[in-house]
């Protein structure tokens, strides 16, 4: 995504100071642009992805423990404003990462800006979408098995309750009503399996993967993945920032 009008460019940005292009973005194309109405329900995934990744570049010695400290801090101040709904997007916030980091520096100052060192928005956003996935699918999960066991239980009421049983459009046996509704339970937990199913596959670490080909400085994947609660990591860099087949 294009940096703002007159910013650094310091993201890799296209237009102004450092940028490829000097003149600004039109601001059509900046509206068009941006998706923080969309990706700000990712925040507090994008925090710990932050955190973590703090973690990440202090045991390669990018941070000092000090640094580190502050980092962390910072965020969780960051966190805590999104918790209180008392966050305030500012114009040039195009994204939930850029937001955060926005806020982050103006709490901490310029080191704020040492913690993008060696991520791409590529493996930000997609850790925060994988990461937010696996706790959507288990929030789901937790309403099916809900409405599974209210169902049951329902059936389980209404046993001797008869109803007829219609195929082709047509009344045909006489069937008990808790049949019929644990039919349509049948299939529910089905697609239950199914959305079991999907989840290690969607629990994979592609922090660290870069823009497209790995991490400049080595950070230990493994450990990111272990404080994001993965349960492994990405096979391929360049596949890590294209996949979204788990969606």
């Amino acid at each position: 995504m294009a940096e703002k009008s007159g910013e650094a460019g310091s993201r890799g940005g296209l237009f102004g100071a450092g940028g490829r292009f000097k003149g600004g973005t039109d601001p059509i194309m900046e509206k068009f642009n941006e998706s923080i109405n969309f990706d700000k329900r990712m925040w507090a995934q994008d925090l710990r992805g932050s955190i973590a990744y703090a973690k990440a570049i202090e045991k390669v010695g990018i941070l000092t423990a000090e640094e580190s400290s502050t980092i962390v801090s910072g965020l969780e101040k960051v966190h805590a404003e999104w918790a209180s709904d008392s966050f305030v997007l500012q114009p040039g916030d195009e994204d939930i990462h850029t937001a955060n980091e926005r806020r982050l520096t103006e709490i901490i100052g310029p080191l704020g800006g040492k913690l993008h060192t060696g991520r791409s928005r590529n493996d930000q956003v997609a850790t925060d979408t994988r990461l937010w996935i696996v706790e959507a699918e288990r929030d789901i999960l937790k309403d099916m098995a809900t409405l599974l066991h209210a169902a049951s239980e329902f059936s389980r009421e209404h046993i001797d309750v008869l109803m007829a049983g219609y195929t082709h459009l047509q009344p045909a046996q006489p069937i008990r009503f808790g049949h019929w509704l644990m039919s349509h339970m049948a299939a529910l937990m089905r697609d239950a399996e199914r959305l079991k199913e999907l989840i290690p596959r969607a629990n994979q670490c592609p922090l660290g993967s870069g823009a497209l080909a790995g991490n400049a400085f080595g950070v230990d994947r493994e450990f990111l993945a272990q404080e994001l609660g993965f349960e492994g990591v990405t096979a391929n860099s360049l596949d890590s920032v294209c996949d979204r087949d788990f969606v």
